[in-house]
């Protein structure tokens, strides 16, 4: 892994910046796929904040996903130090992950609602319990609002007749609408 150190609005100092290669180096063996890590030092001028004046970010795409860790402290060493504990327990969890998800990818039986075993329960956000399928004619991003507010969904996945594009309409917590469209 490529670590890059700079300071925002600070020098780092020579010493600093060999440590933190040092450490961000042990932590991204648990990663070597030529990845880039953004180190990235600035001091925080806020007096009520003195305990914590010194701010390191590290942020590195890896293996498709991004990871950033934030860590504040008195000083750079000890800045350094939490900041790589966080990042190499991230690196740690990312990597736990994505070997459980391929391992599993093999016993999974999806729409089966019969099977359902105790290998193929995973701790992530949930499981599919139901899908629907609905035929999608082309419409406007009003029509498509008129329809989910019949429907009283929270958003609603549309084809644009303009765009020829799927789309996301939903509701904000601001009360208006948004509307996700692909590049």
């Amino acid at each position: 892994m490529d670590v890059r150190v700079h300071g925002k609005n600070m020098r780092v100092a020579d010493d600093v910046a060999d440590v933190v290669l040092e450490k961000i180096g042990r932590a991204s063996r648990i990663f070597d796929d030529g990845s880039v890590a953004d180190v990235e030092f600035s001091v925080m001028r806020n007096p009520r904040s003195a305990g914590e004046r010194i701010k390191i970010e590290i942020t590195s795409h890896t293996a498709g996903h991004t990871v950033r860790v934030q860590s504040m402290a008195p000083d750079e060493m000890s800045a350094t130090d939490l900041a790589a504990d966080k990042f190499e327990r991230q690196l740690r969890r990312l990597k736990e992950r994505l070997i459980q998800r391929s391992r599993n990818r093999d016993h999974k039986m999806l729409n089966h609602p019969g099977h359902r075993s105790d290998e193929d329960e995973d701790d992530g956000p949930g499981t599919i319990v139901r899908t629907k399928r609905f035929a999608m004619r082309p419409m406007t991003a009003e029509e498509a609002g008129l329809q989910m507010e019949m429907l009283g969904h929270d958003f609603f996945f549309f084809l644009d007749a303009e765009s020829g594009k799927y789309c996301v309409l939903y509701h904000r917590n601001d009360g208006d609408l948004g509307l996700i469209e692909p590049e």
